[in-house]
């Protein structure tokens, strides 16, 4: 049963209003109390094996004034918190491990420093770094006391970010009362931020938003977060949906025990510390698992996963390390973007990064219906999105061509012998094939000049080792599309030049697919 730290690619929806009678879900009076509220008492400079981790930023950011009051506290009773996480984690059962939290600065100096897991001793491939007991874990199953009822929930398509949100927001509230106070406190402390010091663009300002200009990540991060407000409206739902659910929280109702940014904080930092588990349970498949991400570094080419075992989550090692080294997992096939939407880094070895290309069929054309059936014959959709992988770029041009070729015929015996045609190229003229090679070349052209940078000019601020940890990531996630553009675009211009006779004028074509 294994799992990956995978990215939540869902989008956020509203929580439906149900008619099921609350007597079905008296058992989420389980639904305990443990607070949310963060001590920001920062560890000490030594290392300790520990089974603590992720997120920080379940807690609100608070004034600068209150951030720096927090940390005088913290610093006067540093020793005090290693010593009750890793007697919160004794108490709960963590075998010996293999793993220590250490710790690096953070690039502002007014925040803790970065805690990661690292090798406590030599490992070898194959190796069990640790593991972690499911009374460690926090799942659904365990924060609504019946798996039934979790399905119930998540079927009705009430977000797992949300419910272990809102769960640990109320825990927080319980203050040290709450049984997951030690490892609050640690999500708390690493503030939602990943290893590259950076949190996810969700929680970044108008300005650093910026950074992202001519990427299509910019606009995913604003619907996301349209995402979250939605979900936060509809969270006192969950409250008069199943009142016992929180009866044991002497406070307010959702909406008004917590305002939207703090709720948004909570569930940027759930989504940045949540591990998928496969082959398990509905109720268990997101997963809050302590030394897992963001505490876990992680590598797009490695193929260590956290796995679900009997009464247990582990990790197995797919490589040796030295002791002191951190330790690093899959995090899953997903793209850049998504892994800064959600994690907030970027690997430049990512074998699984691509862009989008969406390409739809012109509704208006007269013969749109007969396009449409060899589209569907062929594969396509009318409205169709192509992956562009890196390294595959060439080919990604390649796959885009029938398709475009087709949008562009406008002769009735043509669009006929297409219909009957079995092959994927479709019979075309030679302007009309360069037509279609100087739309999608002009396409490639006008993707790049969206960004305000050049390549020459991103190197230039990647260079730079006071460069701000947001404004770094973003850069790298740019320069990366960009790269991937202008192989396509190198793709297309070689295509052009190949052309029999590259004096002919493109064909005009009233009815050409658009691309965007």
């Amino acid at each position: 049963m294994e799992g990956v730290i995978t990215c939540f690619h869902s989008k956020c929806v509203s929580l439906p209003i149900r008619t099921f009678p609350l007597s079905r879900v008296s058992s989420l009076s389980r639904w305990r109390n443990s607070n949310f509220v963060s001590s920001s008492r920062s560890v000490p400079q030594r290392t300790f094996c520990v089974s603590s981790s992720s997120s920080d930023t379940l807690v609100a950011g608070g004034s600068p004034k209150e951030d720096e009051r927090r940390n005088k506290i913290s610093s006067k009773k540093e020793g005090d918190d290693s010593e009750d996480l890793k007697f919160w984690m004794d108490k709960k059962g963590l075998p010996p491990c293999k793993v220590m939290l250490k710790e690096r600065p953070a690039h502002d100096q007014k925040h803790k420093p970065i805690h990661y897991v690292a090798a406590s001793e030599d490992l070898q491939k194959g190796d069990v770094a640790f593991s972690v007991p499911n009374s460690l874990v926090v799942t659904l199953e365990r924060v609504l006391g019946n798996e039934t009822i979790a399905e119930l929930l998540t079927t009705n398509k009430l977000s797992e970010l949300a419910c272990l949100a809102l769960y640990l927001m109320y825990e927080k509230k319980q203050g040290k009362k709450s049984v997951w106070y030690p490892y609050i406190r640690e999500l708390d402390r690493q503030r939602g931020r990943g290893q590259l010091d950076v949190e996810s663009p969700l929680l970044w300002s108008e300005a650093e938003l910026e950074y992202l200009t001519g990427s299509p990540t910019k606009a995913e991060v604003l619907e996301r977060a349209e995402g979250i407000k939605r979900e936060y409206k509809e969270l006192d739902t969950v409250w008069f949906m199943a009142g016992s659910l929180f009866q044991q929280y002497p406070f307010d109702i959702p909406t008004e025990a917590f305002s939207f940014e703090i709720f948004k904080q909570a569930f940027v930092a759930i989504q940045s510390c949540v591990v998928h588990l496969q082959n398990v349970s509905l109720a268990r498949r997101f997963a809050l698992v302590p030394l897992g991400p963001p505490l876990l570094a992680y590598c797009s080419n490695c193929k260590a996963m956290l796995t679900a075992v009997d009464g247990a989550v582990e990790l197995v090692v797919d490589r040796p390390y030295k002791a002191g080294v951190p330790i690093v997992a899959w995090c899953g096939p997903q793209p850049n973007a998504k892994l800064l939407l959600n994690y907030g880094f970027v690997d430049e070895d990512n074998p699984y990064d691509r862009i989008i290309v969406e390409a739809a069929l012109s509704t208006e054309d007269p013969q749109y219906q007969d396009k449409r059936m060899v589209a569907q014959r062929n594969g396509k959709l009318s409205q169709q999105v192509f992956q562009v992988r890196v390294g595959k770029e060439r080919e990604a041009v390649q796959d885009m061509l029938p398709y475009l070729r087709l949008g562009y015929m406008s002769d009735p015996s043509e669009m006929q012998s297409a219909i009957s045609s079995q092959g994927p190229i479709c019979p075309i003229s030679p302007c009309m094939e360069r037509a279609v090679l100087d739309q999608l070349a002009n396409y490639f052209m006008r993707r790049l000049a969206g960004y305000p940078t050049t390549p020459k000019e991103d190197d230039a601020l990647l260079a730079d080792p006071s460069l701000n940890p947001r404004k770094r990531v973003a850069t790298r996630l740019v320069r990366l599309e960009k790269k991937m553009l202008a192989a396509c675009l190198g793709a297309t211009v070689d295509l052009l030049n190949q052309l029999p006779d590259t004096t002919i004028s493109p064909c005009p074509a009233p009815y050409a697919p658009s691309l965007k």
